[in-house]
């Protein structure tokens, strides 16, 4: 009886493509578990601290239970606004170039720098602000917090960006340059409302990507246990107060910084569905 070669070879695709699905499958579980596992614990880590005191009251002095993280959760949602406002003009704008207008080297040379600059560690940056920022110009303060979160925003979202601007078909530029239309309407009026949530997808990515820095924070902002409008001054922000916490020796403020850490989960959780929410109702509308 004669062997079917072509059946055998059908079965081993068929056995490789499941095992290719059981394999793929059972990575995205574990990497999706890995983010429960990871939420879970600081749920249930920090959940019993927080009260309306946490919230709305100032740290104690040491050794003292009590207070809460007002001043820190103030402190960062300021910062991240300044390093926005400066951020995203840069960010968006280089992508624009480098998508729309770049030709030749000096285009590459750009690309090349926003993908080192986003490589290099926070730390760095922070040791950059420090030098050029705080010790000759402000001083310890928020503006210069602001600085370094917005450098680190910088290439997140201009990569970002890029690649979302790659992906609206050259077909539909080209027509609306064949109508005679300048190349800046093309891409103001054309290109970017096309991709305008993939843009904001972009933009949130940075912001929660920054919002959890603590390195470049402790030589910029330096914190504060204190309230402090003032952004020429030393600033609290969420990620200082957790390493506060963490690193005293007392139980209630360890317990504090699990709570901290869930807040701070809670407001990138609460700004990603804010986009997402906005986005697809721009979207719908827009239909």
């Amino acid at each position: 009886m004669r062997r079917d070669p072509e059946g055998g070879k059908f079965l081993r695709r068929r056995a490789a493509g499941a095992a290719s699905i059981a394999v793929a499958s059972i990575l995205a579980f574990a990497s999706v578990a890995i983010l429960f596992v990871i939420v879970g614990h600081v749920v249930v880590n920090g959940i019993g601290s927080l009260n309306a005191d946490f919230f709305t009251k100032i740290p104690k002095p040491y050794g003292e239970s009590g207070g809460g993280i007002a001043q820190a959760i103030m402190g960062t949602v300021m910062m991240l606004l300044l390093a926005a406002v400066i951020a995203i003009p840069f960010g968006v704008g280089t992508a624009i170039y480098i998508v729309e207008f770049g030709r030749g080297r000096f285009a590459e040379v750009v690309r090349f720098a926003v993908e080192l600059l986003a490589e290099l560690p926070s730390i760095v940056v922070g040791v950059f602000v420090w030098a050029l920022v705080v010790r000759n110009l402000t001083g310890y303060s928020g503006i210069a917090g602001s600085l370094a979160l917005a450098i680190i925003m910088i290439p997140i979202i201009a990569r970002g960006v890029e690649e979302i601007l790659k992906l609206v078909p050259d077909s539909l530029r080209e027509a609306a340059l064949a109508l005679g239309t300048p190349k800046w309407k093309v891409v103001v009026f054309i290109v970017i409302p096309t991709v305008l949530p993939g843009i904001l997808t972009g933009i949130m990515l940075s912001v929660a990507r920054a919002a959890g820095e603590t390195a470049p924070l402790l030589l910029t902002a330096l914190g504060n246990s204190f309230f402090n409008f003032d952004l020429r001054k030393p600033m609290a922000a969420m990620p200082l107060q957790i390493y506060t916490y963490a690193v005293s020796p007392y139980d209630d403020w360890h317990a504090k910084a699990w709570a901290s850490t869930l807040v701070l989960i809670g407001l990138v959780g609460i700004l990603s569905g804010a986009v997402k929410f906005f986005t697809r109702r721009w979207k719908h509308e827009s239909q």
